[in-house]
C-alpha cells in the first residue's frame, strides 16, 4: 500500500491502535501484493483490481481495538475459531491494543479469502442467503441481509 494511504488513515487514530495496523497492513499485503488499497467509510480498504464492491479484507481502528474484517468471512475455514460474526455474511477477527498479531496467520486468513473471491462474487446471493438462514437458525439477527 502507498505509505501515504496508511498515514493518513492513522493521522487520527488512537496511538495504541497503530503498531497493531501497520502489523495487520503489512500481513495483508505480504499475503496479496497486488492488493488495491483505499480508505472507505473511514476503514482501510483492501480489494482486487479496483473492486471495492465486493472487497476482500478492511482494517478499522477503533476505541476498544483494531478489527480486521473480511466481507465473506463465512467462507473462511477459521481454523483459529478468531471469527466472530457481524452482518449475514461478514465475519471479523478483533484484536486488543496489547494483542500480538501473528503475521502468518493473518496471511494465511487474507489468502483463503482472496483464494475464494471469484467464488463470492460468481454466488453472492446464494452465499448471502445460507448466510442469512443459518445465522436465524442459530439464533441471530443478521444486520444487513441482501
Amino acid at each position: 500500500m502507498s505509505s501515504s494511504i496508511l498515514e493518513s488513515y492513522l493521522a487520527d487514530k488512537d496511538p495504541r491502535a497503530q503498531p497493531i495496523v501497520r502489523a495487520l497492513d503489512r500481513a495483508i499485503l505480504d499475503a496479496h501484493p497486488e492488493f488495491d488499497v483505499a480508505i472507505k467509510y473511514k476503514i482501510l480498504m483492501y480489494a482486487v483490481r479496483g473492486d471495492f464492491r465486493t472487497w476482500v479484507c478492511a482494517v478499522n481502528a477503533g476505541r476498544k481495538g483494531v478489527a480486521l474484517h473480511f466481507l465473506y468471512g463465512v467462507m473462511l475455514t477459521d481454523p483459529r475459531k478468531v471469527l466472530r460474526a457481524g452482518s449475514s455474511v461478514l465475519m471479523t477477527w478483533d484484536f486488543a491494543f496489547d494483542d500480538p498479531v501473528d503475521p502468518a496467520a493473518v496471511g494465511a486468513y487474507v489468502a483463503e479469502a482472496v483464494a475464494r473471491n471469484g467464488e463470492y462474487k460468481a454466488n453472492r446471493q446464494a452465499v448471502q442467503e445460507v448466510a442469512y438462514a443459518d445465522a436465524e437458525r442459530a439464533g441471530r439477527r443478521p444486520r444487513a441481509r441482501g
